[in-house]
């Protein structure tokens, strides 16, 4: 997997954020509506709607999967959804 540093658009479906496993991710969400960001071990999207929700201009820095959802064993992918009916934008960077 390449590093990358780069926006994502997400609608009100999960949508990956990031490029491959990972096992650290720094985002942020650069959109005026609220998001949710789940953990999944490999890339089925996740299911329900829930999430950690972080508002405009929230994220995390260079926070290791394993600490941001405990609760998912091996956890390597990402995912976004914007809270509402519109879409949202979400600057990602990982390695």
């Amino acid at each position: 997997m390449m590093p990358q540093d780069t926006m994502r658009l997400v609608t009100n479906a999960w949508t990956e954020i990031t490029d491959g496993n990972v096992a650290a991710i720094s985002f942020q969400n650069q959109s005026g509506y609220s998001v949710y960001i789940r953990g999944t071990l490999g890339t089925t999207p996740p299911t329900g709607t829930a999430g950690i929700e972080y508002g405009p201009g929230q994220g995390e820095r260079n926070a290791a999967l394993a600490d941001l959802f405990p609760g998912v064993a091996g956890a390597n992918r990402v995912w976004a959804r914007a809270a509402g009916a519109g879409s949202a934008l979400v600057w990602v960077s990982n390695a």
